[in-house]
């Protein structure tokens, strides 16, 4: 690996409208975001099932293959390893953005390797990389009150009172994927992981 090798920063998510809003999506919503940042648009690839976005981090930074897999979000890993192997991204440099039933709501936490909690998205990823060892920015969308069932809270959208606090927390979830790039984990856990 050359520090030359690009990141590829994977939203998780489902596409169209009617997901646009769920928990589930919070991986779609950080990658729009990112991409605003970079100055770039995401548009149809056509080596994947998937929309991606290409800019650098900073003038002549790291750069940054944002994708969107379009699979629905329990085949996300196909797209995935596609494009990681067509932009030669070493799995060390994978980066999964996704909604975290085991985080509370509000707070952010970055990491390497792991299980996938039941996650379907980083459970396809995992298949296809053949690897766990890819980071993750876990977006906490805490666990469903009462006897909600997980599978339905996930794809429900955020509630009123969350929404308040979306904006800054998908804000605050991309400043966490720019640190695991520009710093590492270690140093992104260190910054963000107080709140």
């Amino acid at each position: 690996m050359t520090d030359e090798s690009p990141w590829l920063v994977v939203g998780l998510g489902n596409p169209g409208k009617e997901y646009a809003g769920n928990r589930h999506n919070v991986g779609f919503m950080v990658a729009d975001l990112l991409a605003s940042r970079v100055d770039a648009k995401f548009g149809r690839s056509k080596r994947a099932h998937a929309e991606v976005a290409e800019g650098r981090l900073g003038f002549g930074g790291p750069k940054l293959v944002l994708i969107k897999p379009l699979t629905y979000m329990n085949l996300s890993g196909a797209p995935v390893v596609s494009l990681s192997q067509f932009f030669k991204v070493p799995v060390s440099n994978v980066i999964a953005v996704h909604d975290e039933l085991d985080v509370p709501y509000g707070q952010i936490r970055a990491k390497r390797g792991g299980g996938e909690g039941g996650h379907n998205g980083l459970r396809s990823m995992s298949k296809s990389l053949a690897s766990k060892e890819y980071a993750r920015v876990r977006f906490g969308i805490g666990r469903p009150p009462g006897r909600q069932d997980a599978a339905d809270y996930v794809l429900s959208d955020f509630s009123g009172a969350e929404r308040k606090e979306l904006e800054f927390l998908v804000d605050r979830a991309a400043d966490v994927v720019e640190a695991v790039v520009l710093e590492g984990v270690e140093w992104a856990q260190n910054k963000y992981h107080g709140g």
